[in-house]
């Protein structure tokens, strides 16, 4: 397998200990804490350090933001060392690229893509403004800001995006293979982000759906020529 071929996995969502040592056994690369307080899967800040402490080396902490006030987001990024940050809200690109520089954190930018055909939504011109983001996060557009365990159609997406991809919005252990299939030469790289996709409740994880998950993954990479 060739180093483009391996699918990087972020979980999302974590709210306990167990499953985040779980998650880090089953294979995730980069374990995501939702700081979005009317999130049914947010935790405080204090409780985002605890939880990022449990990750081993070589797994990613991220920060998920929506609409926040920088003093909170260099306040989290001082008591979570090394995370990334996620901001999926309505950010504008000034003010991620800001908060990137301010912190010294790259950044993930949601693009949240419409249910409907009948929205437009220029993912090219999209990418053109956010393009200092390390990544774009390709999630349904719900209420609520992501989590909702919707998937939108892949096959409205241009077929050459200039950025990495993280493809997220309804995934599972049943349908991230088929994702990671239509949407792998799409950009520059592309990574998987779950959240309800391996859960039983609301920010409790599953380890049957977490390792199957990533089981569906590798098989992906294995099969992709």
């Amino acid at each position: 397998m060739s180093p483009a071929q391996r699918t990087r996995i972020k979980m999302c969502g974590f709210t306990r200990e167990d499953d985040v040592r779980l998650a880090c056994a089953a294979g995730a690369d980069a374990i995501g804490f939702v700081l979005y307080p009317p999130s049914s899967r947010s935790v405080s800040i204090e409780r985002a350090a605890e939880l990022a402490r449990l990750l081993p080396a070589f797994v990613t902490p991220v920060l998920l933001f929506v609409n926040e006030t920088p003093d909170r987001i260099q306040t989290a990024c001082t008591a979570v060392p090394g995370a990334l940050l996620q901001f999926h809200g309505d950010e504008s690109p000034a003010f991620c690229e800001a908060m990137s520089q301010a912190t010294g954190r790259p950044h993930l930018k949601a693009a949240r893509i419409p249910l409907s055909e009948a929205h437009d939504f220029d993912l090219l011109e999209f990418g053109f403004q956010h393009s200092k983001a390390q990544a774009l996060l390709l999630d349904a557009h719900v209420d609520g800001y992501g989590g909702g365990g919707k998937t939108f159609n892949w096959s409205l997406l241009p077929p050459s995006v200039n950025a990495h991809l993280v493809l997220s919005g309804g995934l599972t252990p049943a349908n991230v293979a088929d994702g990671i299939r239509a949407l792998r030469s799409h950009g520059l790289s592309l990574a998987v982000d779950v959240s309800s996709g391996i859960e039983s409740g609301k920010g409790l994880k599953d380890a049957e759906k977490m390792w199957k998950f990533v089981q569906a993954v590798r098989t992906a990479d294995n099969h992709t020529l």
